[in-house]
C-alpha cells in the first residue's frame, strides 16, 4: 500500500524539479563551500564522510522539507539513523541467530540501542506529522513528500485501511502509516547515494581519461548554456534537469561504477506463498532469497572477458546511454519492486558529481585500498581520505 501510494508523486515533473531545487541549494550552499575550504586549507578530509553528512541534509529536506541543522536533536536524530540501520543489519550476523530475540525479549545489548534509536526517529517524525498537519489547517502548501503523502492519504484513506493492521483511530494510524512511508524512503535513499558517490570517486581516481571525458562532457555543457544565455560562468555552477539529462557519459561513468561497487551489494526476499525457481528449486512460503548483486556485477557470464575492467563505455551506444537490463544490473531491483527513487537518485548523484569534478580536482591518498564494513550498504571502512584542490 505504501509503494501504491508513492508511486504516482515520484512520477510527478512537481517531485523532480522540487528535488532538483532541494540539491541545488545544498550543493551552493552546504557541500560547495565546505570544498573550498578545504581546497583552502590543503588537508586531508574523509569524501565519504562529507557526502554522508550531505545526503542525510538533502533527504531530510526532500522528505519533510525541514533543514536538520535548523533542528535542535539533528545530531541525535542522525544518529540515531544510523545505529538502528547498523543495529537491524548486524542481526543477520549473529553466530547464534536468536540471540537478538532474547535481547529484544529482555531488553539489553545491541536491542536497547535499537529501541531508543527507533523511538528518537518516531518522536521526530510524529513531531513534524503533527506540526504539518497544522499547516495544512492554515492553509499552508509544501513540496515535501510527506505533504505530498499526507495529501494522497487524504484522497485515499482506503491506503490506511489496508496498509494498517491493529487498534487504534483513523488519525493514528494515518500517522502511521506516514512515519513509516517517510522513514523507509529516507533509509532507502540516505547511505545509497553517499556510498555509491564514494565509490564512484575512488574508482575516478585511478581513471583519469574516464575524469576528462566527464570534464569534456561537462564543458560542452556549459558552452551551450554561454551560447543561449550569454552570461559569464559562476563561481559555483549548478546544473538543470535538462542539462543533466544530456550527460550521457557521467551516468554511464555512475552507472558503471555501482556495477562494480553496488551501494547495496545483497538483497533478500521473502516468499509470499510457495514457487518454484526456473532452475526447478522449490521454495517454500517464508523462506528467505538472497541475490548477490555485487557477486552479479562482476560475473564473466554477465558482462563479459572484460568484466572486472572499469569501462562507462559500455553503457553508451553512439554516445547516448542505454541502460541495462535490470535483471541483469539489478542495483535499482527489478520488476513490480524496483527502485521508486532511481531517477531522484541519478538527479543528486549526477547534481553532485558534476559540480565537484567541474571546480575541484579529488586526489585520494597514495596507495590507498579501501576495506568494505558489513552492514546493509557497502561503506568504506575508515573513509575515502582525499585531499581537495581547485581546478
Amino acid at each position: 500500500m505504501q509503494r501504491k501510494a508513492a508511486s504516482y508523486e515520484f512520477k510527478t515533473n512537481s517531485l523532480r524539479n522540487f528535488v532538483v531545487e532541494t540539491v541545488q541549494w545544498e550543493i551552493r550552499n552546504r557541500l560547495m563551500p565546505l570544498l573550498c575550504n578545504a581546497a583552502q586549507i590543503g588537508d586531508c578530509i574523509d569524501l565519504q564522510n562529507v557526502f554522508h553528512g550531505f545526503a542525510f541534509d538533502n533527504i531530510c529536506r526532500v522528505a519533510f522539507g525541514v533543514d536538520p541543522l535548523h533542528l535542535r536533536p539533528s545530531l541525535s536524530l542522525a544518529q540515531a539513523f544510523d545505529d538502528a540501520t547498523h543495529i537491524s543489519s548486524g542481526r543477520f550476523f549473529y553466530t547464534l541467530p536468536h540471540l537478538w530475540k532474547l535481547e529484544r525479549f529482555f531488553n539489553v545489548g545491541s536491542e536497547k540501542r535499537l529501541r531508543e534509536a527507533i523511538l528518537v526517529v518516531d518522536e521526530f517524525v510524529m513531531g513534524i506529522i503533527r506540526s504539518r498537519r497544522s499547516e495544512e489547517e492554515e492553509g499552508r502548501v509544501r513540496e515535501d513528500l510527506l505533504s505530498r503523502f499526507m495529501a494522497a492519504v487524504m484522497a485515499n484513506p482506503e491506503l490506511v485501511i489496508a496498509g494498517c493492521d491493529g487498534e487504534g483511530t483513523m488519525a493514528d494510524k494515518t500517522d502511521v502509516f506516514l512515519r513509516d512511508m517517510v522513514v523507509s524512503f529516507i533509509m532507502a535513499g540516505r547511505d545509497t547515494t553517499s556510498t555509491a558517490l564514494t565509490w564512484f570517486f575512488w574508482l575516478l581516481s585511478s581513471r583519469p581519461s574516464v575524469e576528462e571525458a566527464i570534464r569534456l562532457e561537462i564543458s560542452q555543457v556549459l558552452k551551450a548554456r554561454k551560447e543561449e544565455e550569454e552570461e559569464e560562468e559562476e563561481e559555483i555552477v549548478l546544473f538543470s534537469f535538462e542539462e543533466l539529462k544530456s550527460m550521457h557519459y557521467l551516468q554511464a561513468a555512475l552507472s558503471e561504477s555501482m556495477r562494480l561497487c553496488p551501494p547495496v551489494p545483497v538483497d533478500t526476499k521473502i516468499a509470499a506463498s510457495d514457487d518454484v525457481l526456473p532452475d526447478g528449486n522449490v521454495v517454500r512460503k517464508g523462506c528467505f532469497v538472497s541475490y548477490g548483486i555485487y557477486s552479479m556485477g562482476r560475473m564473466e557470464s554477465i558482462w563479459g572477458s572484460d568484466c572486472l575492467e572499469f569501462k562507462p563505455e559500455r553503457w553508451l551506444r553512439n554516445g547516448e546511454f542505454v541502460g541495462e537490463n535490470p535483471y541483469r544490473y539489478p542495483v535499482f531491483q527489478a520488476g513490480p519492486r524496483i527502485c521508486l527513487g532511481k531517477e531522484m537518485s541519478f538527479i543528486q548523484m549526477k547534481s553532485i558529481a558534476a559540480s565537484i569534478i567541474h571546480r575541484f580536482s579529488v586526489t585520494v591518498k597514495t596507495e590507498y585500498v579501501p576495506k568494505y564494513t558489513i552492514s546493509i550498504t557497502l561503506r568504506m571502512k575508515g573513509g575515502l581520505p582525499v585531499v581537495i584542490s581547485r581546478r
